[in-house]
């Protein structure tokens, strides 16, 4: 047990296992709700997804505002030509 006590799970490490269970339990709770058969199912899944979400993005802008995160921006013109291919595929 002494070896243990050395060993640490630094801060960044734990943010990212917890951002990365509450991406799985979203999915999973997602997938779950579609099956629903129930209105108390539905309710009882859609606040439990509801409150993943907000969880995810907490630790998502915490791990943003740390540095540990980084996400760049997408030039406009990249993201004009991605609506425009979504856009003429739903009216299709």
């Amino acid at each position: 047990m002494n070896g243990m006590q050395n060993n640490t799970f630094p801060e960044k490490e734990q943010a990212t296992d917890l951002l990365s269970a509450e991406k799985f339990l979203a999915g999973n709770y997602n997938s779950f709700l579609l099956e629903c058969a129930t209105p108390e199912m539905v309710q009882c899944l859609s606040s439990l997804l509801r409150d993943t979400h907000d969880m995810q993005q907490s630790l998502f802008h915490d791990m943003q505002s740390r540095g540990w995160y980084p996400v760049t921006k997408a030039e406009d013109t990249k993201v004009n030509q991605t609506k425009s291919k979504f856009s003429a595929n739903v009216t299709q």
